[in-house]
């Protein structure tokens, strides 16, 4: 369970059609303004600044980066972009800055640096490493629709009357976004930010920036290399969409991979049966999930005690499941099967008692308002990056179509999000027309951006090399899952600028 933020409930232009007219990628790359001077200092915000703190143990420093809210008028209004930076420490071999994003969207990454270096290994001396929160997230102005719930992304529930109330729900979430945040949310694309990076690039000094983006961080690489191709160095996009599924409408693209995951961890949940008792194959243990699903839409399923007290429903359960199948290491299967043992406890009517931290942690990071801020950044970029139908009739016939064949996951990833109330992004999707290489790497059962994304975006891009790794379902690879293949072949690219000569395919470790 420890990852960063590279979720994605999980890609803009070469040509962009903003609203006084066409911006090419040329124009963009002219049409940068100044450089903004860099004052770095401490990351240290406070004394419960945890972050700060893990910041300032590894030696890193930080900065704010001044970027205009609306990049059409440079001159306007401005936000601060924060920024962290672990400098090379060998200085006569530094190769440049590497900028970070761990995802999303709305993923804070300014925390990244440490991490990266140590995946870097010896590769790190070389490079200025630098964290960066997306506008309107983290320390970076943040944005916040003051959302009673931490997530946009809800399931449709067992029955119409519950899908109606998530209809309801998510049109007061859009209503509540316009209320609170309404001046700011049309520049919270992922096309500004991929402008705010370039901002970055000139203010760090950097003729070409290079870049390691991790899931929804692919898209943002992608449209940065689209926009400012010239100024792409040393580029790699790990758990990489395409380009063209990426939107809000995006997530029922995730039900056959989630539910393959699903069975996956079934079958290795039911060989340690004497452990988790849910049954002593795939087939069972999927029956339990069903059943504890189908108990939540009769009645809420109390979990936990105390302070720590949660009331799940059929809207909320097929999330729980969903977050931790992220990634097929043992013990994020064995934190699934633990949660699934609660949730069958009180799918039986008893209680649960205390739950543990990080199950406890999950919940209220799920379904509580704790989160309303990242849940917000979240779906107002998510939303200013495509259109979704408006009609609820559309996706309550895709979720009544997916409920036979995808009991679990169907209802809840065909069903709507507040971008079906939202107004219309400024900005066209973006298309690929520039070949900018770059290193995609990609597990072939990634359950959250799929591996037949990342092969389409090798196709739009010619130069590029993809690295697979074969027989995982797991999200995120370099320097999270511990291949030693897919790592020395990043670290290998990033160290010398060349690509693998041929696509790398790698075996499965553990």
């Amino acid at each position: 369970m420890k990852r960063p933020h590279i979720s994605l409930l999980g890609a803009g232009l070469a040509l962009s059609f903003a609203i006084a007219g066409v911006t090419t990628a040329a124009a963009e790359a002219r049409s940068v303004p100044p450089a903004p001077q860099l004052r770095w200092g401490s990351c240290v915000l406070g004394p419960d600044d945890r972050e700060g703190q893990d910041l300032a143990a590894a030696g890193a420093e930080c900065a704010g980066v001044t970027v205009p809210l609306d990049h059409q008028r440079p001159q306007g209004r401005t936000l601060t972009v924060a920024i962290s930076r672990i400098k090379a420490t060998d200085r006569a071999h530094r190769i440049g800055a590497l900028l970070l994003n761990d995802g999303g969207p709305g993923g804070p990454t300014i925390g990244a640096p440490p991490r990266v270096r140590d995946a870097l290994k010896d590769v790190a001396k070389r490079y200025d490493i630098i964290g960066m929160d997306p506008r309107f997230v983290g320390r970076s102005n943040p944005l916040d629709c003051v959302w009673p719930v931490s997530s946009g992304i809800t399931a449709a529930g067992n029955s119409r009357s519950s899908f109606d109330r998530q209809v309801a729900l998510n049109k007061d979430l859009a209503a509540k976004c316009r209320a609170n945040a309404g001046d700011v949310l049309p520049y919270a694309s992922t096309r500004n930010t991929a402008r705010d990076m370039d901002v970055i690039r000139a203010a760090l000094g950097e003729r070409k920036l290079n870049y390691l983006g991790v899931s929804y961080g692919t898209y943002l690489g992608t449209v940065y290399g689209q926009l400012f191709p010239g100024r792409a160095g040393r580029m790699v996009l790990d758990g990489a969409l395409d380009p063209r599924a990426y939107g809000p409408t995006m997530l029922p693209s995730l039900i056959g991979p989630s539910e393959h995951a699903l069975s996956d961890w079934a079958d290795w949940t039911a060989a340690r049966d004497g452990t988790y008792g849910l049954g002593g194959t795939g087939a069972l243990v999927l029956a339990a999930v069903r059943d504890v699903a189908e108990a939540a839409g009769r009645a809420p399923l109390t979990l936990g005690e105390g302070a720590d007290t949660f009331r799940l429903d059929d809207t909320q359960v097929p999330f729980l499941l969903f977050g931790p199948l992220m990634d097929d290491g043992d013990e994020n299967r064995g934190f699934l099967a633990d949660a699934v043992r609660f949730l069958r406890t009180a799918a039986e009517g008893r209680p649960t008692g205390p739950l543990p931290a990080e199950l406890a942690g999950l919940l209220r990071q799920s379904f509580t308002d704790e989160y309303s801020a990242s849940a917000s950044a979240q779906m107002a970029i998510l939303c200013a990056d495509g259109s979704a139908p408006r009609d609820p009739e559309v996706y309550w016939r895709a979720i009544e179509a997916s409920r036979a064949a995808h009991p679990v996951f169907g209802p809840a990833l065909s069903n709507l999000n507040p971008c079906a109330f939202w107004e219309r992004p400024r900005e066209r999707r973006t298309e690929v027309r520039h070949d900018v290489p770059a290193l995609i790497v990609s597990a072939t059962g990634d359950p959250r951006t799929p591996h037949p994304g990342a092969v389409a975006l090798h196709g739009m891009l010619p130069s590029s090399r993809l690295v697979t790794l074969e027989g995982v379902n797991s999200h995120g690879l370099y320097g999270f899952y511990g291949n030693a293949c897919v790592d020395e072949t990043v670290n290998a690219y990033l160290g010398t600028g060349r690509l693998p000569r041929a696509d790398v395919t790698c075996a499965k470790q553990r």
